[in-house]
């Protein structure tokens, strides 16, 4: 039986790119081409999917809220398949449940085999991905910084737990009612104070309970 597949990206070029190079091959059916990560979630819930591929950045939904929709709602497997890496998007993907991140810089056998293993319940990660998870864990115990609620600001607290919960910078100036430019400041200072070197590795410290006291 194919893998039954959706396609989730607002440049029309991309979807009907990616259901040429798919439908060539026995061992897909795409199903259906969407625009936004809502019609994405939509199709999902009335339609068997086995495997969405969405884009990161859609209108009305965009692909990491449409993926945790489809991770909760449905059976089918999300894949992120963009041109960014981002470490908030990377980070955000896994959060909200995508069985992987892939860039669409990537040859046709690459995304193919990608879906396979996705659709037998692997997990598929770009290797720049994976090197920005891996820094963010194998930090040495010598080395590890300590991570404690005292060595923060209320303030600075806070946004710790809303990076470790996937949110992007956008989106926790909105829960703070700040401006993107004063929590970049904030995720500075953390930086400064902890030693880490990017937003993965504080979220990752926080999620695995490494935070320690000093």
């Amino acid at each position: 039986m194919a893998i039954r597949i959706l396609i989730a990206d607002d440049d029309a070029l991309i979807r009907e790119g990616l259901k040429i190079i798919l439908q060539n091959d026995e061992r897909f059916e795409v199903i259906a081409c969407v625009e936004t990560g809502l019609q994405a979630v939509q199709c999902c819930e009335k339609e068997s999917v086995d495997v969405v591929l969405l884009d990161v950045r859609m209108p009305i939904m965009d692909g990491l809220q449409a993926s945790k929709e489809i991770s909760l709602k449905t059976s089918a497997k999300p894949l992120i398949l963009t041109t960014f890496d981002d470490d908030d998007f990377i980070f955000s993907a896994v959060k909200n449940g995508s069985r992987g991140y892939l860039l669409k810089n990537n040859d046709p056998s690459k995304l193919m085999d990608a879906i396979k293993t996705v659709y037998d319940g692997g997990i598929v990660m770009q290797d720049v991905a994976m090197e920005k998870i891996r820094e963010g864990l194998t930090l040495s115990q010598d080395s590890r910084p300590k991570i404690a609620e005292h060595v923060f600001t209320d303030r600075e607290w806070d946004i710790v737990k809303l990076i470790s919960k996937g949110l992007s910078n956008r989106d926790i100036a909105g829960e703070l009612f700040m401006s993107e430019g004063t929590i970049k400041n904030y995720i500075s200072a953390i930086l400064a104070k902890t030693g880490l070197k990017h937003r993965t590795q504080i979220a990752i410290y926080y999620l695995t309970g490494l935070k320690q006291d000093s």
